[in-house]
């Protein structure tokens, strides 16, 4: 089994002026043409603060995945919902052909969250926006499906599996015995976990393709999993999904 680390993404921004996002392109260390990686375009890590408002603007043939570990947020858009996002409210926007929204930063704290911007299978779709309430802030030292194309609280349109789980020191734990395989990304959220001897810190993500993951938290750790196909049809000409790698 080999495993590939990608580093942290590049931070812009300025938390201090209000807004900063770490925005990880997974396909710049794994791939000499794309900068996502099959389903999934790009990863943006961000700390707003409370009060700041991010304003209307478009999306076009991204699937947006709205993961809160801190904070809330109240979310307007136009197909018209309005609804707050907080660490057991979840949100998929697929933007389909024409969709924009903006969020307002709620409450005394920052908000501290993942926009996951994956990739439909192919372009054009009609907008639709989910939400799911989880019983729980968190999946305690076990996978928690959050979004699939299938049987998953929400729904993508594309050959992607994205899991959650917070892992207690000391704990392993290993990839769902359905998506054994296929390829993965591991994303950690926060702390430290080891896998295959590779040790992968807040904000790192490690790539194996075919195999068969496990990982043991070397401190508590929260981490995200993406399980997809390694022939899955993607479209790669979303608006932030898609391919920003210029190839000659």
């Amino acid at each position: 089994m080999t495993i590939t680390k990608v580093p942290a993404g590049r931070m812009r921004g300025d938390v201090s002026q209000g807004f900063g996002v770490e925005i990880l392109y997974p396909g710049l260390t794994l791939t000499s043409d794309d900068s996502g990686i099959g389903p999934i375009g790009r990863i943006d890590r961000a700390q707003v603060q409370s009060g700041h408002l991010i304003g209307m603007h478009p999306h076009k043939d991204d699937e947006i995945l709205t993961y809160i570990r801190g904070g809330e947020m109240l979310h307007r858009d136009t197909v018209g919902n309005e609804a707050k996002l907080d660490k057991t409210h979840f949100m998929m926007m697929n933007a389909g052909h024409t969709f924009q929204h903006e969020e307002l930063m709620l409450g005394d704290r920052p908000v501290r969250a993942l926009q996951i911007f994956l990739r439909p299978n192919a372009p054009d779709l009609e907008p639709m926006v989910q939400f799911h309430e989880f019983p729980e802030e968190y999946s305690v030292d076990s996978w928690r499906l959050i979004a699939g194309p299938s049987a998953a609280p929400l729904k993508v349109r594309s050959d992607i599996r994205v899991f959650d789980a917070r892992i207690a020191e000391g704990v392993r734990l290993r990839l769902p015995a359905e998506d054994t395989g296929r390829n993965t990304l591991l994303y950690v959220y926060s702390g430290k976990v080891s896998s295959a001897g590779e040790t992968i810190s807040e904000g790192v993500s490690a790539f194996m393709s075919d195999g068969d993951l496990e990982i043991s938290a070397l401190s508590a750790s929260d981490v995200l999993l993406f399980s997809f196909a390694p022939d899955a049809d993607v479209y790669r000409g979303g608006m932030f999904s898609g391919n920003q790698r210029r190839t000659t």
